[in-house]
């Protein structure tokens, strides 16, 4: 069964091997909490769909990304999401577009803007990893060519800026930075105290969004 949960995802879990990040435009938000309830009734009223999926969180934009949600989802495997792209999970209408078919249904005109396959590479800062974030932010920070090396590079780099006042020296952030597997793209997902701790820092360089969570769920108890 699928379960709802107050609590953030965790990005540093351990068993997640991959994290997928993608952004829906809905146009405002008012259309956002449409597509957020009807995203929890297309999840909410059917099995969890694959044991190799962990977790699975929207989250609702805020400021000059209202209208827009944030769907990041954390992954076993390729092959767990795989099996989900393509239907194949333990019972039948429980896979990806089935879901979607749903939601599009109850909103129709939703705007589906790409999917960013990623890798967890490095977590870092000085925030309290038990801290319940007030914002999240998503930033994507593009390379003019696929280049695995330079992605873990520029990581590094922030990582090493971190102690001469660089993004990470902040108390008020936690963030974790993803590769894309086609190695044209690092995903940072940072855990903020607020947006007024976020707004009176230095950040990476990228393309930024803010968001709020608004719906958690993970497999529930076997019936």
């Amino acid at each position: 069964m699928t379960a709802r949960t107050t609590g953030h995802p965790d990005p540093a879990r351990a068993d997640a091997g991959l994290a997928f990040f993608s952004t829906w435009r809905v146009g405002s938000p008012e259309r956002a909490k449409a597509a957020i309830d009807a995203i929890a009734h297309a999840w909410e009223g059917r099995p969890w769909p694959h044991a190799g999926l962990l977790s699975y969180s929207v989250h609702e934009g805020v400021g000059t990304d209202e209208g827009t949600l944030m769907h990041h989802s954390q992954w076993r495997d390729e092959a767990a999401y795989d099996d989900f792209f393509r239907g194949l999970s333990d019972s039948a209408g429980n896979g990806r577009d089935e879901r979607n078919a749903e939601i599009d249904a109850a909103v129709p005109g939703i705007e589906r803007l790409g999917l960013y396959r990623t890798r967890r590479y490095r977590s870092g800062g000085l925030a309290d990893p038990d801290a319940v974030p007030g914002l999240i932010v998503l930033t994507r920070t593009a390379f003019d060519a696929p280049d695995a090396d330079r992605q873990r590079a520029w990581v590094d780099a922030v990582f090493g800026a971190a102690e001469g006042g660089g993004p990470l020296s902040s108390g008020d952030v936690r963030a974790h930075f993803h590769l894309s597997l086609d190695g044209a793209t690092v995903v940072t997902y940072a855990e903020w105290a607020g947006a007024e701790a976020h707004d009176a820092a230095l950040t990476v360089p990228g393309l930024t969004g803010r968001y709020r969570l608004a719906l958690s769920l993970v497999p529930g108890p076997a019936a």
